[in-house]
């Protein structure tokens, strides 16, 4: 197609059909209304993706108040279960789109979250519902974070090379901004007669407190319905070429796909696990205090920040020293956390965690701008970026799974945290290795 001109299209599936961003003129004339309406509907259903996924914790921590009958352990289980699934189903839902189509794949993949929410809302309501049963609907609102993947293959075709960096940034950073959401609305839903009351009667606590556990589920139904026609009506199925087995096979030989997974894990693993796991983690230490109300902003400084992350790299040239200074913070903050609970200090504790996920979204940030810069091929980058983030989200499972394990066998966290500790020790050394320490190379 010349870049001087571009032919009259009649509708909208003839532009898609011919869909060529890199052309100016094509872009202004047609791109960039379409690109936006995807890119912006496609970022409300992945937050919304982010709530579903996240919202179990806001649950598990009521369950003993109101009848149920776990252990710390089986608790944390549980609080892992939706970190698996969802870690697991990203390596597959990166393919999606390139399939089935974009529109199609992400109205299916937002629809079938109404299955595991109905099904939650409907097992908390009653305590006889079985360990297995609850694990099984735990499990299958994991599905709900892999829309990540395959949000982010998704997007990048609408855009060309020069701005997708920046649309994938909103369509990732803010997504995540959903665990902050679904952590900042639940308090409100779970406790308010006014709001709660709407979808069914309460359960009582010991002290006849009475709670709206199912609303956490059902609040967002009517949300995910309302994003269901907003996909069919403003987002599209794009051509796009499928992933090659080629590259993926060079891909795994690269010893920087692994290096950049394994600090990307201790990113962003931090970043979701501990956003699952904290709530727990509160309560168990620190029982005198109501957590509730602040659970959200943790994930919101990790979310909020990550975007300077990445702006912070280009500044100065170096993802590699954004990254090697945040996990340095990160390793403080993990020092300080063991202390303040040897202490039962809860200001240190929670201070302590805050910086924590601050030094996360920073290294997100800056780990992600890493990828491109260390892979100059533009497929392969972009297949790195897609096996790292499903690799890190296992962090979701692996680190409420760590404080289960770490009560369990100890009866205090301590354990979890020393090999939290040495993990982010390990990650330091493994950037200063291979990236940080090549200072004349921007990396």
């Amino acid at each position: 197609m010349d870049n001087a001109t571009v032919p009259q299209y009649k509708t909208r599936k003839e532009i898609i059909k011919n869909w060529d961003p890199e052309n100016p003129v094509f872009w202004e004339k047609y791109g960039r209304r379409i690109a936006k309406q995807n890119l912006y509907v496609s970022t409300w259903a992945l937050v919304l993706s982010f709530c579903v996924w996240s919202l179990w914790t806001t649950i598990a921590v009521h369950l003993d108040d109101i009848g149920f009958h776990f252990t710390y352990a089986q608790l944390f289980t549980l609080a892992a279960l939706p970190g698996l699934v969802g870690a697991t189903g990203r390596f597959f839902y990166t393919y999606m789109p390139s399939l089935v189509g974009g529109m199609k794949w992400t109205f299916f993949s937002t629809a079938i979250m109404l299955v595991p929410l109905v099904g939650l809302g409907r097992a908390v309501q009653d305590t006889s519902t079985s360990y297995m049963t609850l694990a099984i609907y735990v499990s299958l609102i994991g599905i709900a974070g892999a829309n990540f993947a395959s949000s982010m293959s998704n997007i990048g075709g609408f855009y060309p090379v020069s701005k997708r960096g920046t649309a994938l940034g909103i369509d990732g950073g803010v997504g995540n901004l959903g665990v902050s959401l679904v952590y900042f609305v639940a308090p409100f839903v779970l406790t308010s007669a006014s709001v709660g009351g709407l979808f069914g009667a309460p359960q009582y606590t010991h002290a006849h407190i009475p709670l709206y556990l199912q609303a956490v589920c059902y609040i967002w139904i009517i949300p995910i319905i309302i994003t269901l026609g907003l996909i069919l009506k403003f987002m599209d199925d794009l051509p796009i070429k499928p992933k090659g087995i080629k590259g993926l096979v060079s891909m795994f030989g690269e010893k920087h796909t692994w290096v950049l997974a394994w600090l990307y894990t201790c990113g962003f693993g931090s970043f979701i696990g501990f956003s699952f796991a904290l709530s727990l983690l509160v309560k168990k230490e620190f029982p005198e205090v109501s957590f509730g109300h602040l659970a959200f902003l943790g994930p919101f400084l990790g979310a909020g920040i990550r975007p300077f992350g990445g702006w912070l790299s280009d500044k100065i040239k170096s993802g590699a020293a954004v990254t090697f200074y945040g996990l340095l913070v990160m390793l403080a903050g993990t020092a300080a956390v063991l202390f303040s609970v040897h202490t039962h200090n809860y200001t240190i504790f929670l201070t302590s965690f805050m910086i924590i996920f601050a030094a996360t979204g920073f290294v997100n940030g800056a780990t992600f701008r890493m990828v491109p810069h260390v892979f100059d091929d533009g497929l392969q980058a972009s297949l790195v970026t897609g096996f790292i983030s499903s690799v890190a989200a296992y962090g979701a499972f692996i680190v409420p799974k760590l404080f289960g394990w770490s009560y369990g066998s100890s009866g205090s966290p301590d354990a979890a945290l020393y090999i939290l500790f040495g993990f982010t020790l390990i990650t330091i050394a493994l950037t200063y290795g291979f990236y940080y320490r090549l200072k004349d190379v921007d990396i």
